[in-house]
């Protein structure tokens, strides 16, 4: 049987958790959830989300717990939603954890310690967490990410502030209600006639790190039209047979990812040089050896740029 990817299944695209957004608009939402011990609630810095020492479970806390009061009088509150064992709410703190050996007297407290468990990127665990816990932290971090860059209204510039169980800002001078907003991007596997697929390394990544091309749709665009251009412009390929293949949020900050495949006859790859330093054809032998090696190095499990490739190459890659 021929191995393929489950693209309703990618790691960031499993949560099991109803959102329930009817309780939203409940005015005392979150100090009701805050006040109820079977809660669950999430940590999060950043991009970082608290996990046990396994790395396979977030470490959900009760309201009651040390770690939660802390964290809550620097952290943003917000509703997830709730599933049969309850309600889920997260703290998310918009700067990453400081090393544990870094405080300095009078200072905010070391929220950089949790007993027990450890901070850990999403996009290096998301793939080892199971499907409720990988929504909710998905959830987490993005919304997380939209509160800490608008904390300002963008019509007149004043200050706003939450509401609507987290899910919204409202701006504190006009009452201009602000949501929370996703960035559309593709993400292609370009493939030559040879079927070879084309990984290029981008300029501001570290060495050996290669991936899919990829790029955000601009205002007026289709994704199909933006698939075309990106290529275009980061390698001078024009493409052809373009099938969507699923999608995946990709909250770092606030992208969804939509995965194609694409097809070209030519082979003349011409760099950018801006975005794209390097592009190298592969075939599936030396891909493999090029990645055992270490020569390569390939998305992290948790992307959607990782499925591209695996799919692409039949299986799983080292």
């Amino acid at each position: 049987m021929t191995w393929r990817v489950r693209w309703d299944e990618l790691p960031l695209a499993r949560g099991s958790v109803d959102r329930a957004a009817h309780l939203r608009a409940r005015p005392d939402l979150l100090t009701e959830l805050m006040a109820r011990e079977g809660t669950r609630v999430v940590l999060a810095r950043g991009a970082r989300v608290a996990v046990r020492q396994t790395r396979t479970e977030l470490d959900l806390r009760s309201p009651s717990d040390p770690v939660v009061t802390a964290l809550a009088e620097h952290a943003q509150a917000m509703f997830l939603g709730a599933d049969d064992d309850g309600a889920y709410l997260a703290l998310v703190h918009p700067a990453e954890p400081r090393p544990a050996a870094d405080p300095e007297p009078g200072t905010e407290p070391d929220l950089g310690v949790i007993p027990g468990a450890q901070w850990q990127r999403l996009r290096e665990v998301g793939h080892l967490l199971g499907p409720r816990d990988a929504g909710l932290a998905a959830t987490a971090v993005a919304l997380g990410a939209w509160h800490a860059s608008h904390r300002f209204c963008a019509r007149c510039g004043a200050p706003t502030e939450p509401s609507f169980a987290g899910w919204q800002r409202r701006c504190t001078a006009e009452g201009t209600e602000l949501y929370p907003r996703t960035d559309p991007a593709v993400i292609m596997a370009v493939v030559d006639p040879a079927d070879r697929i084309l990984l290029a390394h981008a300029t501001h990544w570290p060495e050996r790190r290669f991936s899919t091309l990829a790029g955000f749709v601009e205002a007026g665009e289709s994704a199909e039209q933006a698939l075309r251009r990106e290529v275009l412009e980061e390698v001078a390929l024009p493409v052809t047979d373009l099938e969507y293949r699923g999608s995946q949020t990709w909250p770092f900050p606030a992208s969804l990812m939509l995965a194609f495949q694409a097809r070209t006859e030519r082979t003349d790859v011409v760099v950018d040089g801006v975005e794209i330093e390097e592009a190298r054809w592969f075939d599936r032998a030396g891909l493999e050896a090029a990645a055992r090696s270490g020569e390569v190095i390939l998305p992290g499990r948790a992307s959607v740029a990782r499925a591209l490739v695996e799919e692409w190459f039949g299986g799983p890659l080292p």
